[in-house]
């Protein structure tokens, strides 16, 4: 049953506000198709849950020019311009020229999400596929992958890392850009050796609702050893609902509860969670720190 909250009024959102901790959702597709009906209601939820930044992500240009409308048009959103490795085989030949202009706007935090794909390969989706079309697959992705670091590198930008199926093959496209740039590896669901790895290589993980399920176990593991300035809070909305939402379509208010249960595995406040997250996301964005909240919509 989809929950309604009351309407706040400007007054009524300071207050709340004030009265609890506050949070960025780091990570939400909020241009999707899910969130057309009810979108002011969907803002007026995150600013009842204490949620004041949410960076939305771009999928492929359109999505990433209209993340970037949101952006423009709602204090307290912020956008990543790219293209997502699922649809590679959609991608120009050159996403470079588009990935420039695009980073070039004010609201414009990082690039991506970017990376590699390799759940829903050609041969896996498709009996009549060609012997060869994984590995084409796989190698258009990894092109268009490095395309996004190159211009993250020439812009002064960060990159949001999407990895399914592949993270030997993310790990070593990645690493000869540690040092370079900044990377956070979006929806991590790994456990704490290949957390260590991402950060030996000066990199972030930031977690979803995946740390609340019932088989998400090694992720909480990585959630209570992940040092303190090395990872953020996400929703990847309309995706990964948390419990007790799981099934449902998820929105940013839900980092409520991914917050309780990192907090939960961490033996910290949830005041000492908003802090170090808020802190991280804002050093990883460097856009967000002193930009607009939710509360001044």
């Amino acid at each position: 049953m989809e929950i309604h909250f009351p309407r706040l009024s400007c007054f009524d959102i300071r207050v709340v506000a004030s009265q609890q901790p506050t949070f960025f959702d780091t990570h939400a597709h909020l241009d999707d198709r899910p969130f057309v009906a009810d979108f002011p209601l969907v803002l007026q939820r995150a600013r009842s849950a204490g949620i004041v930044k949410i960076t939305n992500i771009g999928t492929d240009f359109d999505s990433s020019r209209r993340v970037i409308e949101l952006a423009e048009t709602h204090a307290g959103l912020y956008a990543v311009a790219g293209w997502h490795p699922s649809h590679a085989h959609e991608a120009p030949a050159d996403l470079r020229p588009t990935l420039r202009e695009l980073a070039r706007h004010p609201k414009v935090v990082a690039l991506g999400e970017t990376g590699l794909d390799y759940h829903w390969l050609p041969t896996r989706t498709d009996p009549s596929a060609a012997p060869d079309a994984d590995a084409q697959h796989k190698a258009r992705q990894a092109e268009l992958f490095v395309q996004h670091l190159e211009v993250a590198v020439e812009c002064g930008l960060n990159v949001v890392i999407h990895q399914r199926d592949a993270f030997e093959d993310t790990l070593a496209l990645l690493a000869p850009w540690a040092g370079r740039l900044r990377a956070v590896f979006h929806c991590f669901g790994e456990g704490p050796e290949r957390l260590r790895r991402v950060l030996e290589l000066g990199f972030l993980v930031s977690f979803t609702g995946i740390v609340t399920f019932k088989n998400g176990q090694q992720v909480r593991d990585s959630a209570a050893v992940v040092p303190a300035g090395r990872f953020m809070l996400e929703t990847d909305s309309p995706y990964l609902a948390p419990v007790p939402y799981r099934g449902k379509r998820c929105e940013p208010a839900y980092v409520r509860e991914i917050s309780e249960t990192v907090a939960a595995v961490r033996g910290m406040t949830l005041g000492e969670l908003s802090r170090i997250t808020c802190e991280t996301a804002e050093a990883f964005f460097p856009k967000l720190k002193g930009g607009e909240s939710l509360a001044e919509e």
